[in-house]
């Protein structure tokens, strides 16, 4: 019964500030598209894939490289294609005017486990500079690492291009106004919850019963002028058909 009551009381609350909740929740949902679609700035992504091959490092012994070693091998690679000395030529040759780690942060490296292939990933405000940046990226790093460790075991899969990179990567507007509408949703019943807790006028007999621990002797109930009309209205009617029997009668 209890429990009941509890639900009861919920429901009671949040249909009688339904309106601040559907008002809150609709003008943050308004807002975070506004700010999607118009403010922020998009960001286009484009990839491309390296090949590690199984090549022998040591030729004298010709012993193969084990899955082990080829992903500690893939781990120095994806650090090394961070670094300044790759990156310090992709900014000479692309002449950008960027800092190594403004560079560095547009730049992601990724591998599936076990897996010879380098994915990498650039981001940037304009489609035609990620898919730039990336194939620059690309080209060095495969020239250079036959000179810093003495290996040609790098082979480029696929190279980027524009056609991946048309639509931007974010913001993402209906996520951001999903995400939106669920957490001021949230905030807006925790408010409303918030506003009835800080609210300690009387409204009913149970509010007095638990607040002031006094008997309820009486009750008055609320009537509008529509209700006096109304029986005002009745007994004329009512007065009326009386008359009108007393004639009949006499």
């Amino acid at each position: 019964m209890e429990e009941r009551i509890k639900i009861h009381d919920i429901l009671k609350i949040v249909k009688k500030r339904l309106l601040l909740i559907v008002l809150i929740t609709s003008l943050s949902v308004i807002a975070a598209g506004i700010i999607s679609y118009h403010y922020l700035t998009p960001i286009y992504e484009s990839s491309t894939q390296l090949l590690i091959n199984q090549k022998n490092i040591d030729q004298e012994t010709g012993r193969q490289i084990d899955v082990r070693t080829n992903v500690e091998l893939i781990n120095t690679y994806r650090v090394i294609i961070k670094t300044p000395v790759i990156l310090d030529k992709v900014k000479a040759e692309m002449k950008i005017d960027r800092s190594l780690k403004e560079l560095s942060n547009q730049i992601s490296i990724s591998s599936e486990q076990n897996s010879q292939v380098v994915n990498i990933t650039v981001q940037d405000k304009e489609p035609k500079m990620a898919v730039e940046i990336a194939n620059t990226i690309a080209n060095i790093f495969m020239n250079e690492i036959k000179v810093i460790m003495n290996v040609d075991n790098v082979t480029i899969l696929s190279s980027a291009n524009e056609e991946t990179s048309i639509d931007p990567v974010k913001p993402r507007p209906m996520l951001n106004m999903l995400i939106t509408f669920t957490a001021s949703l949230l905030l807006s019943i925790g408010l409303i919850f918030l506003l009835e807790y800080l609210d300690d006028t009387i409204k009913s007999e149970h509010d007095i019963k638990s607040t002031l621990n006094l008997p309820v002797l009486g009750s008055i109930p609320i009537k509008s002028a529509s209700d006096f009309q109304t029986k005002v209205e009745k007994n004329t009617e009512k007065n009326a058909k009386k008359k009108v029997r007393k004639r009949q009668e006499g």
